[in-house]
């Protein structure tokens, strides 16, 4: 069996951990919403309309924050139709997603939903086919006391509080040419900025995120985080970044390395900011918001310019095997390496949408194989990041040339110390040896895995038990090293605490 190794030292720590990084995303497309979060009649369905099992599961996935309404959605929704009493809203044409929107479900029905599964709302407004007013507008009638039209709007549909959403996203996408109202670099930090500002007149104490590209391989990347923030720095908080994963043509490989473009995204994200902040002289540290991110099978969607009108389409369903559980834990890894800077992520979607909760419409709901990692992640990973350098056998990938087998973080909160490993190794166990001489008297509360020998294993509505994760024995702490061994091709979680049952 091949041998790793890594120390972890509480004297190197790269930063505290932000819940708001175990975000999710829920955005009117497909079926996320409709029969995913909201199925009114559904025999599980709550006084207004929710589904009470899925909010169960999002409690049990330990979700932070949650994005709405979109994703593409957004760039072409008027918040207002989705407010006031049902009979009254409007349903539209959705030309992100060539769906009939009833907008039964709202802004105000999203923030009770909120509430209720313990999440804080993050809005996205529209700067597709809106712009300055229509934003300034949303934060009035969401987050203002009350005595104008739009807070008193909001009594009068039943919430004389102020919703008190804290964390804005100016747009979406708005690089890609897919997007309504597509912009360039230059018109959207100018619309941005000014949004930004109106926003902030309205209530001074919110949080703004600013659109960087789609993704890093944009031909705009680099040169629009720059453009924007030239713009915006002195009024955003954060910049976007958003990225999905699939294992294409057969090379599993490449897939279980995606961590490694992200890692690179985001440094390259942190260098493009720093850069910026530099050259205007300005001693802020914008913050990166991965508010979307996922595996997502790209290559079977048909895109949007295809589909029918429908009013709840099935759409971008992906149902995740083994390998997929893996990955995600490695992005996760990653971005808990990156707590110094980054703050807030949305894994996307929460519901039937490339989701960890998956359900059927009248019926049942499941946890999908990616829901464990994210799960684990969330309940466990608190207070520092300690920054982990692994030595670790390596293997050779198309995509990023030689990988380490072991990717591996870890965090302490008190007394409690959690390490969270992947084993990319398709075929064989990977040793694991710690030093922990800088912790002493830790003992092992649990090993926790997700490894199945048949990596295509997925759960389903009608099986959702086919994959789980179990506890693995034999790992153990003595003189200070821990030693364990990590299964083929695994998602890892190892507990340790000083305060362990003797």
């Amino acid at each position: 069996m091949r041998q790793a190794r890594l120390t972890l030292d509480p004297g190197f720590a790269v930063g505290e951990v932000d819940p708001r990084l175990f975000g999710s995303f829920v955005e009117h497309m497909g079926r996320c919403v409709y029969t995913g979060v909201y199925e009114p009649g559904h025999p599980a369905a709550d006084e207004d309309g929710f589904r009470a099992d899925v909010l169960e599961l999002v409690r049990e996935l330990g979700v932070t924050v949650v994005r709405y309404p979109g994703g593409n959605f957004v760039s072409g929704y008027r918040w207002e139709d989705g407010v006031g009493p049902r009979g009254e809203r409007p349903s539209r044409f959705d030309l992100a997603w060539r769906q009939i929107e009833t907008n039964e479900f709202g802004l105000n029905e999203f923030v009770t939903w909120s509430r209720k599964a313990g999440v804080a709302p993050m809005m996205a407004v529209n700067l597709g086919t809106r712009g300055v007013r229509e934003a300034a507008d949303l934060v009035e009638y969401c987050n203002f006391p009350g005595g104008t039209m739009l807070s008193d709007l909001r009594a009068k549909h039943g919430h004389p509080e102020p919703h008190g959403i804290s964390l804005w996203c100016l747009g979406n996408e708005l690089d890609g040419p897919w997007q309504t109202g597509h912009k360039t670099a230059h018109e959207y930090g100018r619309l941005a900025n000014e949004t930004a500002k109106a926003m902030r007149m309205v209530d001074p104490g919110i949080e703004l995120v600013a659109c960087g590209s789609s993704h890093s391989g944009m031909p705009t990347f680099g040169s629009w985080e720059a453009t924007v923030l030239e713009h915006t720095y002195d009024n955003v908080d954060y910049i976007s970044l958003h990225a999905y994963y699939e294992e294409r043509d057969g090379d599993l490989g490449s897939f279980l390395a995606s961590a490694v473009d992200m890692d690179r995204f985001i440094d390259a994200v942190v260098a493009t900011s720093d850069h910026v902040g530099a050259k205007l002289r300005n001693r802020k540290r914008i913050r990166l918001s991965f508010d979307e991110w996922n595996v997502w099978y790209m290559s079977r969607f048909v895109g949007e310019k295809n589909l029918a009108a429908e009013r709840v389409p099935r759409l971008i369903e992906d149902n995740y095997h083994v390998a997929d559980a893996v990955v995600v834990g490695s992005l996760l890894i990653t971005l808990l390496r990156h707590a110094d800077r980054v703050g807030v992520a949305c894994q996307a979607q929460l519901a039937n949408v490339i989701a960890p909760v998956l359900t059927e419409p009248g019926g049942g709901s499941c946890r999908q194989t990616i829901f464990y990692p994210f799960a684990h992640a969330a309940r466990h990973a608190r207070g520092r990041v300690l920054r982990v350098e692994p030595d670790s056998p390596r293997y050779h990938t198309a995509r990023f040339d030689d990988v380490p087998l072991l990717d591996a973080v870890a965090t302490q909160d008190g007394d409690e110390v959690t390490l969270f490993a992947v084993n990319r190794s398709v075929g064989d166990s990977l040793g694991l040896t710690a030093s922990l001489r800088a912790l002493p008297e830790l003992e092992v509360v649990e090993h926790v895995v997700l490894a199945e020998d048949d990596r295509s294993l997925t759960n389903t509505v009608a099986e959702p038990d086919r994959v789980r994760p179990r506890r693995l024995d034999g790992t153990s702490i003595v003189d200070g090293e821990l030693t364990a061994e990590l299964p083929a091709l695994s998602w890892n979680m190892i507990r340790m605490s000083s305060r362990a049952p003797r």
